[in-house]
């Protein structure tokens, strides 16, 4: 059994992220860099959906990470169990192995019959305590940016916004 970590790098978290997924003794841990703010940001996710083997096991920190949507979440629940491999998260101990994972699946097939339908094609904002976080690490506001996937100019006001 292979198990492949799968980390967005959108905020300071991602690096403790990363750190967890190799602790739980990921194999191989891939991470998605955010592109822009209305871009499609899964090209790893889908290169290992497309990759992922029988019996082998993803494995997230938050569920978050995979979709924006309990559509998008079934989506991608279906493609691994096409393939014949299985989700694990590490924040709520979920798997959707067994009697677990058919709660999961019902779950969310249950919010996603109640969800409205544009709800995957929001603008992500950038959240202040983000920004302050990636700038007290060091990071620059271009490259707070650039793993945010905002703009720049949206960096530049909240940092400007913000109390010194």
């Amino acid at each position: 059994m292979l198990k492949i970590g799968y980390v967005r790098l959108r905020d300071a978290r991602s690096s403790d992220d990363t750190a967890v997924l190799k602790e739980l003794g990921c194999h191989v841990v891939r991470a998605e860099e955010p592109t822009g703010p209305m871009a499609d940001d899964s090209a790893v996710l889908t290169s290992i959906l497309d990759f992922i083997g029988a019996g082998d096991q993803l494995v997230v920190t938050r569920l978050n990470h995979l979709a924006a949507s309990s559509r998008g979440l079934l989506e991608v629940l279906g493609r691994l169990e096409d393939r014949g491999a299985h989700l694990f998260v590490v924040e709520s101990s979920i798997s959707s192995e067994g009697e677990g994972g058919r709660a999961l699946h019902a779950a969310l097939q249950a919010v996603a019959s109640v969800e409205p339908p544009w709800i995957d094609r929001r603008r992500r904002g950038a959240p202040a305590d983000d920004i302050r976080a990636l700038q007290a690490a060091g990071v620059g506001p271009v490259e707070i940016a650039r793993r945010l996937g905002v703009s720049r100019m949206t960096v530049w006001r909240k940092l400007r916004e913000m109390p010194a």
